[in-house]
């Protein structure tokens, strides 16, 4: 299965509480963070909620 690299690239700090929960969900939380996740329906879900503030690279 595929994995996604999601690294925060904005801050959280204006954001709704539903987006900042979305963060933690993914492991993320300051700038600069990164997480490497399987590339599920439910990730790729959140990951669209938040794509404002984090950046995608996706890994065969």
């Amino acid at each position: 299965m595929n994995k996604l690299i999601i690294t925060q690239v904005r801050s959280q700090i204006k954001c709704p509480a539903r987006q900042k929960a979305t963060l933690r969900a993914l492991g993320l939380g300051r700038i600069g963070k990164r997480n490497e996740l399987e590339a599920t329906a439910q990730v790729r879900g959140m990951v669209e909620k938040v794509h404002h503030l984090v950046r995608v690279e996706e890994q065969a």
